[in-house]
């Protein structure tokens, strides 16, 4: 890894009012899907763990969203 990828990686990324839009969309598709999966899936581990995932996705699709270079 580049020292200019880590200083990305660690770097602050303040929001412009279009990736703000984008990281409500993607907070919203992925709550949909969240309320969907906990009225469909059976109590216990299992379901624990898919949403926990859903909630791992959502860090990481801001992350892209945030971190994305300036086109």
């Amino acid at each position: 890894m580049s020292p200019d990828d880590i200083t990305h990686r660690f770097t602050h990324h303040p929001p412009t009012p279009e990736r703000v839009r984008q990281h409500e969309a993607v907070r919203a598709l992925l709550a949909n899907a969240a309320h969907e999966l906990n009225d469909r899936l059976p109590e216990g581990d299992e379901k624990r763990q898919a949403l926990l995932r859903l909630e791992e996705t959502l860090f990481w699709a801001n992350a892209a969203i945030a971190r994305q270079k300036e086109s």
